[in-house]
């Protein structure tokens, strides 16, 4: 009875170590100690399990199953669950960006509670974390809509006492405890962690715990001792049915002997909830923050300085180093990148996909690798019949023939490489055959033979060599099949099976099995002495007709998708829990350089260095675990590489969770859609390239921001710094350097709804601190040659050179600053000559027109007096054309050194 003991685990994971390994070793250990336990089981007679969990075959009474739900809870595994809409919403505003806003609204409130800057800064973090916020809570919602499970019950036998009779009844899954007796049939869900006592034609589906894409066959072997091997693995074990797999075909019962977090889903699920580890979205958030930070500390204190110098007013000097420390900081960027993941995310939602984290599309541009499993991304996720094959390898009608027979006349249900004969032969064949044969008898499918067979009598009239004449065709494992035979068919003619053609019909089989085909063998027999019943040992004396091969066919598409993916420099690996020879045949089929198939437990023996070189150069995995796909993904992770994790099963949901952006279906199971960040209503490679495209297009739209702002923004205030050194008065009130940036800033507002140039969108783009640095530094000057102009202009030509005449040097050089930075918006936006080679979206024309008129109209509007402004005379105008068109120009030859320099530009 000690396995029935909830365990809790205090800390599996040995301490000194990062979350995220801790996190990692206490999966592994969870998952190990089931492991053995449920292996331990699978070793011992089925008379033992039922002893163990102390249950007979009649099942539990009522009162025991209420003790025992009691006693170990819910038979659910431990789920991630959406926060309340309130902690949404305070999530919402933790954004280093965020914080660096509020905080320059608290220093300007403290100096004057009235400054409009205050609501300003207000407004924009509200907008932005509202925005944030009711996306994600709205995409949360959708992803909860499509949890749904196969089936909400299962049939337990159940007793009213101790001297009751046992009747099956239906419970709901959550109240399954173990000790438990369930009978299973086709198109259940596995209720918990069975020991299968007995079992007629059992075919479990394992995808979603192995990713094998073949059902396999389970049976009570330890009970009837056919000497199963010992396996530490319990997915292996042939009389384990474990929670979250599916039967496809046969009829069983099985002792409940783990639930809930005890059972083998459970221990990966109780290790994959809480925070999760920082993704390159949340690296490259914090790296630029502390970039705009660190420019702000260094240029702030020394614009305040020299104010305080040279003009003598150090509360004047004060307030005008905040708003230089506004100026600088790009304040719509919050919103702009709000506003950016938002429309991606229902952009997104057209071509059917679930954004749960906003984040998550920005990281899917980033991608620069993706790991997918086979099963249905692949492949079309159903068994068809590949090739139908004589002794010598050769395409053959009769052994097709020969194998629908056999598959069309079983009363049994069908499986699902029954199925796939029967699709492959078609509906008319149907009539024709039930008018050629009748069926006499059948030896149905059972573990220990692994072979069924039909006996059928040939319709005289119609082909048959004699009246009455009985054929008996059988169906099944090579190796079981070949036992039987004495004789094969050799070209029309029946020979006898010598050791040297046993040898060549092996070694065809064996060729097959290596391209990743299952194999069945398909003999005959014709019977002398017709009679109506038979048995198996009459399955004796058999002609080897040929074979049957089977796999999941690749999808029609799938060459073309990956291509595309490659074509915008992503790398696929195949990260698979089936076979290597079956994903090596997949994936070669669909194009990929397969190379060298690592097996996942090749990998536990190398360190986490010797991973990462072998993960580089290895392009298909296969036999992993789910503690070694995780692995996987961070050793690519801890190469530099931005990962993206396909998946949809329980072996999925930790590498979901480590991977840089986690993708999963609808129809995947809960844990894996409660894992993933993005879920696709349709398991497409051609959906997701298009999720990649529209996640660089966020992330492009959002550089553009950030670098045409902090850029311009940094040569205002190196301007700024200028002209306190050397002009008798502020260059513009603090009121001004606000409204210009206000101005401008509202113009962006536009720029997620702007178009990238193709160029761009062709490789991954990632998060670069340093290079928005370089970029301002470099950039951001230009602007401060030509403010230096006109500051000489408005000096010299228009005599505003006193403190007197300051209020119309302060409206010259706001028009003019105002005007360049929006028209450097297009110079900045494209690589590209602006106008020309490359046009901005309409919505951007609008807005960038709207601020250049309002920059035109505000000295002259009955705002002016208020803001300092005073109307600016005609000859004016034409010097400002004459700056700003040069200031374009020497920007575009700058544009193309630095291209050629640095090799980027966005």
């Amino acid at each position: 009875m000690t396995m029935l003991t909830p365990r809790t685990p205090a800390k599996l994971a040995p301490p000194g170590r990062s979350r995220r390994e801790r996190k990692a070793a206490e999966l592994e250990t969870r998952t190990r100690l089931v492991g053995e336990r449920l292996a331990g089981i699978s070793a011992a007679p089925g008379i033992r399990a039922l002893q163990c969990v102390d249950a007979s075959l009649g099942g539990l009474t009522r009162a025991e199953a209420a003790l025992r739900l009691e006693r170990h809870g819910a038979n659910v595994v431990a789920q991630e669950r959406a926060p309340r809409w309130y902690v949404q919403l305070a999530k919402a505003f933790c954004n280093p960006f965020i914080a660096v806003l509020v905080l320059l609204a608290a220093v300007m409130y403290g100096q004057d509670p009235a400054d409009p800057g205050v609501v300003i800064l207000s407004v924009m973090v509200g907008i932005s974390g509202l925005l944030r916020f009711w996306q994600e809570y709205r995409s949360g919602r959708a992803a909860d809509a499509l949890k749904r499970l196969v089936t909400t019950t299962c049939a337990v036998r159940r007793r009213a006492g101790s001297g009751s009779v046992p009747t099956t009844v239906e419970v709901p899954m959550d109240q399954v405890v173990p000790g438990d007796v369930v009978k299973l049939a086709a198109g259940d869900l596995i209720p918990a962690d069975l020991r299968i006592l007995s079992a007629k034609d059992l075919m479990i589906s394992q995808a979603a715990l192995s990713g094998e894409s073949l059902p396999v066959a389970k049976a009570d072997t330890r009970a009837r001792d056919l000497g199963q091997q010992a396996t530490t693995d319990p997915v292996e074990a042939d009389n384990l049915a474990l929670m979250g797999t599916s039967v496809t075909s046969g009829t069983a019962t099985g002792v409940v002997v783990a639930t809930g977090s005890d059972s083998y889903f459970g221990s990966m699920a109780g290790s994959l909830v809480g925070e999760r580890p920082q993704t390159n979205f949340d690296a490259g958030v914090r790296k630029v923050s502390f970039l705009l930070i660190r420019f702000m500390l260094v240029m702030v204190p020394v614009v305040f300085v020299i104010n305080g110098l040279t003009k003598g007013d150090w509360d004047e000097a004060l307030l005008f180093g905040v708003a230089v420390a506004v100026g600088l900081t790009p304040e719509m960027l919050p919103m702009v990148v709000s506003a950016n993941l938002a429309r991606g995310a229902v952009a997104m939602s057209r071509r059917k996909v679930v954004v749960k984290r906003l984040d998550a599309i920005q990281n899917l541009g980033a991608m620069d690798v993706l790991c997918t499993d086979k099963t249905g991304t692949l492949t079309e996720d159903r068994i068809a019949l590949d090739r139908y094959l004589d002794v010598h390898g050769d395409e053959d009608g009769e052994v097709l023939e020969y194998g629908y027979l056999n598959a069309h006349f079983q009363t049994g249900l069908r499986n699902l490489m029954d199925q796939a004969v029967i699709d492959r032969v078609g509906e008319a064949e149907e009539v024709v055959v039930d008018t050629r044969f009748s069926m006499v008898d059948e030896i149905p499918f059972d573990f220990a033979r692994r072979r069924m067979s039909v006996v059928l009598a040939r319709n005289p009239l119609l082909g048959g060599s004699g009246p009455g004449e009985h054929v008996m065709i059988t169906k099944g494992a090579v190796e079981e099949v070949l036992d039987l035979c004495t004789h094969m068919t050799d070209r029309g003619e029946t020979v006898e099976l010598t050791e040297q053609l046993r040898w060549h019909v092996t070694r065809i089989a064996e060729d097959n099995n290596r391209r990743g085909l299952r194999v069945l063998a398909v003999a005959t027999r014709t019977v002398a002495t017709p009679r109506d019943t038979y048995s198996v040992a009459d399955e004796d004396g058999l002609t080897l007709v040929g074979f049957l091969a089977f796999l999941d066919p690749p999808k029609a598409d799938a060459a073309r998708a990956l291509e595309g993916l490659a074509d915008k420099g992503i790398a696929v690996k195949v990260v698979t829990g089936d076979n290597g020879l079956v994903a090596a045949r997949v994936c070669a089929d669909v194009g990929l350089d397969v190379g060298t198939v690592v097996l996942g437990p090749e990998t536990d023996a190398l360190d986490d260095t010797e991973l990462r070189a072998l993960a580089a150069r290895t392009t298909v995995f296969a036999k992993a675990n789910p503690v070694q796909k995780a692995r996987i993904v961070r050793a690519l992770q801890a190469d530099g590489h931005t990962v993206g994790f396909l998946g949809d099963g329980i072996n999925d949901a930790a590498a979901l969770r480590d991977a840089d952006v986690g993708i999963s279906v609808d129809t995947a199971v809960d844990i894996a859609r409660e894992s993933a960040d993005i879920i696709l209503l349709e398991k497409d490679l051609t959906v997701l390239e298009q999720g990649v495209l529209q996640g660089r297009t966020t992330f492009g739209n959002t550089i553009k921001y950030i670098k045409m702002t902090a850029s311009s923004n940094f040569g205002n205030v190196f301007s700024v710094l200028v002209a306190s050194a050397f002009i008798p008065f502020q260059p513009m009130l603090a009121i001004m350097l606000l409204v210009q940036n206000l101005v401008y800033d509202i113009a962006q507002l536009a720029t997620p709804w702007d178009r990238m140039d193709e160029e761009y969108l062709r490789r991954p783009r990632n998060w670069d601190a340093k290079g928005i640095g370089r970029f301002m530094v470099t950039i951001g000057p230009i602007s401060s040659i030509f403010d230096i102009a006109m500051f000489l202009i408005m000096w010299h030509v228009f005599a505003a050179d006193s403190v007197a005449s300051q209020s119309l040097f302060q409206s010259g050089w706001f028009v003019e600053g105002l005007l360049s930075q929006t028209l450097v918006v297009h110079m900045i936006r494209t690589r590209k000559i602006p106008f020309i080679q490359s046009r901005a979206s309409w919505p951007v024309m609008v807005t960038t027109v709207l601020a250049v008129l309002t920059g035109l109209w505000l000295p002259f509007s009955p705002l002016a007096p208020s803001l300092g402004f005073v109307a600016l005379p005609a000859s004016y105008f034409p010097w400002l054309i004459g700056v700003l068109l040069a200031y374009c120009t020497l920007t575009q030859l700058v544009k193309t050194w630095y291209i050629r320099r640095f090799g980027t530009w966005l």
